[in-house]
């Protein structure tokens, strides 16, 4: 079976191409053919950062992934063999950067009808992650009476922020601000629906106050500046709720004047632990992919690197998401 992995952590150069064995299904797995694949942040901190496995002496990445099911554990109820599939797999497994992937179903959903894999393999990483922090994070209501409010994005034009800009708009009663810094990243996310737009390289207290807003209820904080905490704080509106994805190294006590809720998201962590609602995934990209069947979601794809899946084609694809300017996600397709 053909993979992509590393033998050693550095730049990109150290992605190579391996022969693997070929995987078996545990009970609730679903053993998948993957067709495109996309990069994301975590894929290249790894790289960078974490040593190869210590009994294998490689490790694969890779976590967006759509693909065709092949072949199911004994266990399974939500897939059969020849259904096509999206999901974001788990940071204690291989990755999908392999030619065939072992999955739990219960992080799964069904690739949406309308999309092409490429399209579809941009979506599950980002749409978990922007719809637990609207949901399971900030408590937003997903049904009955719109919440009202107004909710700042920062880094609107990236992956998670391109889907929470998406998601706040179409289904909360949020008024939506994203950040961002050049014009290309702003007519973006006017495209995908934010009502405002802001220069996430002032001050973000300085910047709302331009548009005419004295804070915000709701922060989504996708990535984070050293330094940063005091006009985020100030940038909020007492009571409010600021949710972090990056890890944040400054003390959170200037929020606690304006009693403020800060809570993390880390869209692995039912995977991680095999949490009682670890199928909240499977819905939830399930509901995802109905969205986007009926015209209120749309892929966040915006750079395809062509296939056939393999070292220099991600290497390729890593190289750009390294750059850090990246504007919404960027596939591999075609296949290994």
């Amino acid at each position: 079976m053909n993979a992509v992995g590393y033998r050693t952590k550095g730049d990109p150069g150290v992605l190579v191409d391996l022969e693997l064995p070929m995987p078996e299904p545990g009970p609730r797995d679903l053993l998948v053919e993957v067709r495109a694949v996309s990069v994301s942040p975590v894929d290249v901190k790894r790289r960078r950062w974490e040593d190869p496995d210590e009994r294998s002496g490689h490790r694969v990445l890779g976590y967006d992934a759509a693909g065709i099911v092949v072949a199911v554990g004994r266990e399974v109820t939500l897939f059969k063999p020849g259904d096509e599939v999206f999901y974001a797999g788990a940071m204690d497994r291989p990755g999908t950067n392999s030619q065939l992937h072992l999955v739990d179903e219960r992080v799964v959903g069904p690739k949406p009808a309308s999309l092409s894999f490429a399209e579809a393999a941009a979506m599950p990483l980002t749409t978990i992650t922007a719809w637990e922090m609207l949901f399971d994070r900030m408590k937003l209501p997903l049904s009955g009476n719109p919440s009202s409010g107004t909710l700042l994005v920062v880094n609107g034009a990236g992956g998670v922020g391109s889907m929470m800009v998406q998601l706040a708009t179409r289904l909360t009663g949020l008024t939506v601000i994203a950040t961002a810094s050049r014009p290309e990243t702003a007519r973006w996310v006017r495209a995908l629906g934010a009502e405002y737009v802001v220069d996430h390289n002032r001050p973000l207290d300085e910047a709302l106050k331009e548009i005419g807003f004295d804070g915000v209820d709701y922060l989504a904080l996708i990535t984070s500046t050293p330094g940063s905490v005091s006009s985020l704080a100030r940038a909020m509106n007492p009571q409010g709720h600021i949710t972090l994805i990056d890890n944040f190294d400054e003390s959170i006590a200037p929020f606690k004047q304006k009693s403020i809720t800060v809570s993390w998201e880390m869209m692995f962590t039912r995977s991680l632990f095999h949490t009682a609602d670890m199928n909240a995934q499977h819905r939830l990209l399930s509901e995802a992919s109905s969205l986007v069947d009926r015209g209120l979601l749309k892929t966040t794809l915006a750079r395809v690197v062509t296939g056939p899946i393999n070292a220099e084609s991600l290497r390729t694809a890593h190289e750009e998401v390294e750059t850090g300017r990246a504007i919404g996600k960027i596939v591999v397709d075609g296949g290994f």
